[in-house]
């Protein structure tokens, strides 16, 4: 819940951050707890879409990618759909 509560503690003052933006970490969250607190968490995008309620790939690729040049996350894209992209949270980059 700190994670979360850290989270929207900055991105009440982060005027570049989105609904998209929100919903989206708040999905790659869940994911994170449902791992267990795995660092770096495997994420499938089609899942995480289906959670933060984003339709479109170009808006869910568009959110994260921005998300990690704002440096909430670091995200490294799998290109095999069997493994999942990696998401490591800002707090725990470098751990």
């Amino acid at each position: 819940m700190e994670k979360v509560n850290e989270f929207l503690n900055a991105a009440s003052e982060d005027a570049k951050l989105t609904p998209a933006h929100i919903s989206l970490y708040m999905a790659l969250v869940f994911c994170w707890q449902k791992s267990g607190h795995l660092h770096p968490v495997s994420v499938n995008r089609d899942e995480v879409m289906r959670l933060a309620k984003i339709s479109g790939r170009t808006t869910y690729q568009k959110c994260i990618q921005e998300l990690q040049a704002y440096g909430y996350i670091k995200y490294i894209p799998s290109f095999n759909h069997f493994l999942g992209s990696l998401v490591y949270f800002a707090d725990t980059i470098g751990k």
